[in-house]
């Protein structure tokens, strides 16, 4: 019966040991929270909360910044966060991802190699690619998400439609003539959004100015007669 015994303890033993590895080993495959180091100007709020540079975050928070204000997360090797003015957004990261979900305004993220990086919108999921490190921003219009890729290499999904957004390129999701929504005003050499109907009638207008004076030009030094009173006198017939 004692031999019984201290088998059955053996036995319970070894197991209880045997889960503790087990758990220890899941411990230490599951991703790490980590805190941010966060940076403001203006009026910055984390959970509601009004917040100074120099503050700490951690994952799970929702970051709002007002107008004229700014936020930047330092992730350490992880990556980094900059959040721009009138912006929401709810942020998750880990030692091996980021993740936000952006309800308003613009983002700028880098991630690291090997960091997997996604941020979504109500238009689309940005997925950044986890092989190198990847620097672009995300911006919530009202009737649609723009994404600029600056250096490496994005995927926009939209419900089952996947497009590569390459260094240097950008892409949309969304419907851009939504009703109800301002158009859409970008920097850069693009015309905005509400021009872009006049711009084809001005050009059309002022390249008849151009050809008509053409014209009276060609005509006057090709067409023209000399009278006896020294009238010249520009021909109707070509």
């Amino acid at each position: 019966m004692l031999s019984k015994n201290l088998i059955h303890k053996s036995f319970t033993l070894l197991t209880a040991v045997a889960v503790m590895c087990v758990y220890s080993m899941v411990a230490l495959a599951a991703p790490k929270d980590i805190t941010g180091d966060i940076t403001v100007s203006g009026q910055v709020s984390v959970n509601g909360q009004s917040i100074v540079s120099n503050s700490t975050v951690v994952s799970g928070s929702t970051i709002v910044t007002g107008d004229n204000s700014t936020a930047v997360i330092s992730l350490g090797k992880t990556g980094r966060v900059e959040l721009l003015a009138n912006s929401n957004i709810s942020l998750r990261f880990s030692d091996t991802g980021i993740t936000g979900i952006l309800s308003e305004g613009k983002v700028r993220v880098s991630n690291a190699a090997g960091v997997a990086t996604t941020i979504t919108t109500k238009d689309a999921a940005v997925i950044a690619d986890a092989g190198q490190s990847n620097s672009f921003a995300v911006e919530v219009e009202c009737s649609h998400t723009h994404v600029d890729t600056i250096s490496g290499l994005v995927t926009m999904r939209t419900g089952n439609t996947d497009k590569q957004v390459a260094a240097g390129t950008d892409g949309v999701a969304g419907n851009l003539s939504q009703a109800g929504c301002k158009p859409c005003v970008r920097p850069g050499p693009g015309v905005p959004v509400a021009n872009i109907g006049a711009l084809p009638l001005f050009a059309i207008l002022l390249a008849a100015a151009g050809g008509i004076g053409t014209a009276v030009l060609v005509g006057t030094s090709n067409d023209t007669s000399t009278t006896g009173g020294g009238v010249v006198v520009v021909s109707n017939i070509r």
